[in-house]
């Protein structure tokens, strides 16, 4: 039964086109760019109070995008459709169409910034415990995009903010309301975001480098692997599985993190 905080969600993904061409801008795309932007501006504001200089942030942000970008395709490339990407590799490369999985995409980030701390020598853990702040909010804005996109959608649901994702593909996924667990996604990193610079701006100085970073592994990956059991699968051929790809990948950041969170809190706190 409809409700009247039921949606059908029938927006055109393509923002506008340029004035004077044919090439359409969508509303992922600008989402990603505002994620980008104000994330830069705030981690900036987060270096800064931390004694470090805008210069850092502008390098880690080239760092990150790259490793964010190849990450996320090889990993989309590689996990969820490799045999059709080794039939057709010249695709690989036409990120446009879409195929960025959030998994590979955080492996990506881990070693790019792996090598940024290399280069100027800073500890990677302690990069990480500001940076896992404004991921929040880029990986917020992202999930927005596939909203706009109405991809990434969940099953099918009786409950009152069901949404009818009439864009949906195939087109049979638009006949039944379904959980919109994007904006789950979108909404849990925003509450994550706030509480991670919360503890950052008023009690950074009670942890050891890697508390922050830990608690965000522990907190994102735990809700990603829940948010999993609302989700229509991405292949297939995970249909038959318990776990699907998103869940099984989300594990070892999980224990990651709880590895992290007991090293921090094991240690004496540096008062520096």
């Amino acid at each position: 039964m409809n409700t009247l905080l039921t949606i059908v969600w029938d927006v055109d993904p393509e923002a506008f086109t340029i004035p004077f061409t044919e090439w359409p801008v969508r509303w992922y795309g600008l989402l990603f760019v505002l994620g980008l932007l104000v994330s830069q501006y705030l981690l900036i504001y987060i270096f800064e109070k931390d004694g470090k200089t805008r210069k850092h942030v502008e390098d880690l942000t080239i760092y990150v995008v790259l490793g964010t970008i190849i990450g996320a395709r090889l990993g989309h490339v590689f996990f969820y459709d490799a045999g059709y990407y080794l039939s057709h590799p010249a695709e690989i490369l036409q990120i446009w169409k879409g195929g960025l999985a959030s998994h590979e995409g955080a492996i990506g980030i881990l070693i790019a910034v792996y090598l940024y701390s290399r280069k100027y020598k800073l500890d990677f853990l302690w990069i990480f415990d500001r940076l896992v702040i404004v991921v929040c909010f880029t990986g917020a804005c992202i999930r927005f995009g596939n909203l706009m996109n109405s991809e990434i959608i969940g099953k099918v649901t009786s409950m009152p903010w069901g949404v009818k994702f009439v864009r949906a593909y195939p087109p049979e996924m638009a006949l039944d309301f379904r959980h919109p667990a994007q904006v789950y996604e979108a909404l849990y990193c925003l509450v994550l975001m706030g509480v991670l610079f919360y503890l950052w701006k008023k009690h950074s100085h009670k942890f050891n480098n890697g508390y922050l970073f830990g608690l965000f592994l522990v907190i994102l990956f735990t809700l990603r692997f829940i948010d999993e059991f609302f989700k229509v699968s991405q292949e297939a051929w995970e249909d038959d599985m318990l776990l699907n790809m998103g869940q099984i990948l989300s594990i070892p950041f999980v224990i990651a993190g709880i590895y992290l969170i007991y090293r921090a809190k094991s240690k004496p706190v540096k008062l520096s």
